[in-house]
């Protein structure tokens, strides 16, 4: 006979079995390397040990691991965290001006450290004491991850929730709600009942040093919750908790006084534990227990944690990971400038509204000159200030594309000789300054987003798609009314216009450049958008408009994406209330959500180049410590993208005596948008892989066609034309020679055209 221990023992192995196939592998690796080190995460110091400092470990000043006494039992080990020695860590006492002064200061620098701790930072780079440095290590505690998603959802837990769509999984700081509410993403955690046992919890997954915690209220159009006080505690086993104490030795955090500005909350004293749990005390008295989080934890370093090790993201390149201001940003360009000086060129395309140049850079093999043959890219970002990883992005792509040139790598030095580049890091300098005033944390999640004047540059381009369709609805014949080179009309030019002075510099700049392809980088989202941007049903909100070029742009955006080390990730959770995985990372804009005068839509239809917008992460402003991390997600993508401008066809098109020939037509049978040559008669034309029938004209020229194949590898197609003058051009040139006005040839042939027909 069986025995029954025997039963309950296969029943739970099944149980595990189960549990562990039903995870994902990351999951599944975590889980069971935790259970196999358990021991290690319940281990604590004796309370004795606390009355004198830690000795410090030979390579660090902070602890590997805490240290527990032999002669104690595992379940006596647990009954105690422990707070950071008192003589490693002295407490701030400053005023309230002060001390608000020295939160946005590092929130506006991440690790930045003040004039004090710099030197404290230098005295240890040449043998310092290690109290000081300690002391600096505390100041510097990033994010945990939870805007930035590096937090799962299996790491987030709470008391009660209304509803999933409201679950501990939303409560992430600056999380947007969907445009419906009451469905599966809403704005924040809310619990299901209305009292003070309620609790929102973070699991670390590992030993963390916790400093501070960042609140938000709930975020929705018709609701208002915010949690208005708090208390927070830290755990090593999710059982036994200690009470974090505030800045005046109290349990009680100060909460949100609305529910959408970020309040910043700092510990007394650092606390070090697996758990974090933040229980809500009082809140709106008309509202609900409702909030959106952040936790600020250095994690400690643990060489048992395999999930961390595995997921760990390192880069080799040297390059300058730190968010720069305005003087900044400008003085790195100048180093880089005089890095390479051969092939950089720094200039500026207006002032904004504060007056602040609107630097950009070139990267040519003969910069300052367009030459013939050679197609332009650009990349563009911080048309919403406070969308800041673009322009750390812009400026790390300078910096390596300099230093790669310079040490011979073949594909960069192809790409520099073969194309003229342009980089515009900061298009909303103003905004920028705005948003960096409270740093990446306390900014929120529209705070420097317009310009000064309160205009949204991204969307203050000329509607030119209202135009087209107007003209197609009114000649019943779309292909009759040109969706190429629109003018911009009459009201958009008026001084008294709603219109920023960067998005005229900017207008002036692509119609002075005959760009071929560029992008504009954003944030808030993960995923790249393509035109149109518009929808053309005036009823809709959402419906998916396609350009006659719309298979070309689905191509350019998933080049972007799928080289994206995320962005294509099936397996990783959406943002805020867009699931972009079913289209590969790739979405119209349109049928994301409409909008009218888009820097996308405006290039398309008013000049020759294609653009797109690609979001970069869903935390707009990320902390400093993430930089490198995004530039390993980024720097293959930005590179593939700017290799797509050769992609296609290009030439020149010439007269008989080898002139080129400036605004000529070139026309591609089939698609229904056409794109201009340059002054000296150069063009480019983006196409995907196939065969093409292509006709170039100009006014006075007879139109030529030919027959231009695009093949798969990368490199435009050489597709050159020479038009000979036409026959009322030439005697044109005949009369005005000799002084006298040719005859009106139009008039003729309708003269012609009228005479009755004889029958015979």
């Amino acid at each position: 006979m069986v025995q029954p221990f025997y039963w309950w023992c296969l029943f739970m192995g099944v149980s595990y079995l189960r549990g562990s196939l039903a995870r994902p592998p990351d999951e599944q690796d975590y889980y069971h390397q935790e259970i196999l080190t358990r021991d290690h995460y319940y281990s604590y110091p004796d309370p004795e040990e606390l009355q004198t400092p830690l000795e410090p470990e030979p390579e660090s000043n902070i602890p590997l691991e805490p240290r527990g006494d032999n002669n104690r039992g595992t379940q006596g080990a647990r009954d105690e965290i422990y707070p950071l020695p008192k003589k490693d860590i002295k407490s701030k006492k400053v005023n309230k001006k002060e001390d608000r002064s020295q939160q946005q200061t590092q929130a506006k620098n991440g690790s930045k450290k003040t004039d004090k701790n710099k030197k404290s930072s230098e005295k240890y780079v040449f043998g310092a004491s290690e109290e000081s440095t300690f002391h600096d290590v505390r100041e510097s505690c990033p994010p945990l991850g939870l805007e930035t998603l590096k937090v799962t959802d299996f790491q987030l837990h709470a008391s009660t929730v209304k509803r999933y769509g409201l679950g501990a999984h939303r409560g992430r700081l600056n999380i947007q709600a969907g445009v419906n509410e009451n469905d599966l993403y809403d704005g924040a955690w809310c619990a299901g009942r209305t009292d003070i046992h309620q609790w929102l919890e973070v699991d670390a997954r590992r030993l963390t040093k916790f400093t501070g915690l960042i609140t938000q209220g709930r975020n929705s159009l018709w609701l208002s919750d915010w949690v208005t006080s708090y208390r927070v505690m830290v755990s090593n086993d999710s059982h036994s908790w200690v009470m974090a104490k505030n800045e005046t030795g109290e349990g009680l955090f100060q909460g949100n006084n609305e529910k959408e500005i970020p309040v910043l909350s700092e510990f007394l004293e650092p606390l070090i534990g697996r758990y974090i749990r933040i229980n809500p005390r009082s809140w709106y008295e008309e509202g609900s227990i409702c909030m959106r989080v952040e936790i600020l934890g250095c994690p400690l370093p643990d060489p048992n944690n395999y999930y961390h090790r595995r997921n760990e993201m390192t880069t080799s390149d040297n390059l300058d990971f730190r968010h720069h201001n305005y003087k900044e940003m400008r003085q790195l360009m100048k180093v880089v400038n005089e890095m390479c000086p051969n092939i950089t060129r720094v200039y500026n395309i207006g002032r904004s509204h504060q007056g602040l140049k609107m630097y950009a850079m070139e990267m040519s093999d003969n910069p300052g000159e367009h030459e013939v043959g050679e197609p332009e890219f650009r990349y563009i970002a911080g048309t919403h200030g406070n969308e800041v990883l673009g322009r750390e992005l812009i400026l790390l792509l300078m910096q390596f594309l300099c230093q790669e040139y310079l040490a011979g790598n073949k594909r960069i030095r192809n790409l520099i000789t073969h194309t003229r580049l342009h980089f515009l890091p900061s298009v909303n300098p103003d905004g920028y300054e705005k948003a960096a005033e409270l740093g990446s944390e306390l900014g929120g999640w529209s705070l420097g987003r317009w310009t000064v004047d309160g205009i949204d540059i991204n969307n203050n381009f000329p509607d030119l798609n209202s135009l087209l369709w107007e003209a197609e609805d009114r000649l019943r014949n779309i292909h009759r009314a040109p969706n190429h080179h629109i003018p911009i009309p009459d009201w958009y030019q008026y001084q008294n216009a709603t219109v920023s002075m960067e998005t005229r510099a900017l207008i002036a700049w692509m119609e002075k450049i005959p760009f071929v392809l560029g992008a504009n980088l954003q944030g808030g989202e993960l995923v790249v958008s393509y035109p149109y941007d518009m929808v053309r049903s005036p009823w809709k909100t959402q419906e998916y408009t396609a350009t006659p070029d719309d298979h070309v742009f689905r191509w350019l955006a998933y080049s972007y994406a799928s080289t994206h080390r995320h962005m294509t990730d099936s397996s990783r959770r959406p943002c805020h209330s867009e699931d972009f995985n079913k289209e590969e990372g790739t979405v119209n804009g349109a049928s994301w959500h409409t909008v009218a005068g888009s820097i996308n839509d405006f290039s398309y239809l008013h000049t020759n180049c294609f653009e797109i917008s690609i979001y970069l992460d869903c935390d707009k402003f990320p902390h400093e410590n993430e930089l490198a991390e995004q530039w390993e997600n980024n720097r293959e993508s930005l590179i593939v993208f700017m290799e797509q401008v050769h992609r296609g066809i290009r030439g020149l098109v010439r007269d008989v005596h080898g002139r080129g020939i400036a605004n000529a037509i070139i026309s591609v049978e089939g698609i229904n948008h056409d794109i201009r040559t340059a002054s000296d008669g150069d063009y480019w034309r983006l196409l995907n892989p196939g065969e093409y029938a292509v006709i170039a004209r100009a006014e006075g020229f007879t139109p030529s066609t030919k027959n231009c194949a695009v093949g798969y590898e990368m490199g435009a197609t050489r597709c050159d034309f020479t038009l000979t003058k036409s026959n009322l051009a030439r005697i044109r040139e005949i009369m005005e020679k000799f002084g006298k006005q040719p005859v009106s040839m139009g008039l003729r042939r309708r003269r012609i055209r009228t005479r009755p027909r004889q029958h015979t």
